[in-house]
Order: structure tokens, then sequence, then C-alpha cells
């Protein structure tokens, strides 16, 4: 067995998985802001501001609330 495992051993280092990079974190609030539109109900905007509160498009969501509301 012990043959086995260095026969298997070419001496080459071994290549790490491919794992994409991260997403941006502005990115995902982006994207998860256009969907709350997309819904286009008061609760979905709501959420999101509640989750996103100091997001540049929880300002937005809060102008398409106002005119939700109007």
């Amino acid at each position: 067995m012990v043959e086995k495992a260095n026969a298997d051993d070419s001496g080459k280092a071994l290549r790490a998985p491919s794992v994409p990079p991260a997403r941006a974190p502005s990115a995902a609030v982006a994207e998860e802001y256009e969907l709350a539109r997309q819904k286009g109900t008061s609760e979905a905007l709501e959420l999101f501001i509640a989750r996103h509160p100091d997001s540049a498009q929880a300002q937005k969501a809060r102008e398409d609330l106002g005119a939700m509301k109007r």
C-alpha cells in the first residue's frame, strides 16, 4: 500500500480547486434592491430598508415607497 502511495506521488504540487472570487457586498445589495423593486410591494421595499438601512439603495427604496403611498 505504501508503494502505491509513493507511485502516485509525482512530486508536483497539487493544484488548489478553482474557486470564484467573492462578490462585492455592494453588488449583492444592489441586486437585492432590484428584486424588491421588481416585486413591487411595499412589504418588499420595507424589508430591504430594514436589512440595509445605510445603503445607497435604501434611499431609493424610501423614495419608491413614498411614491407608492401617494
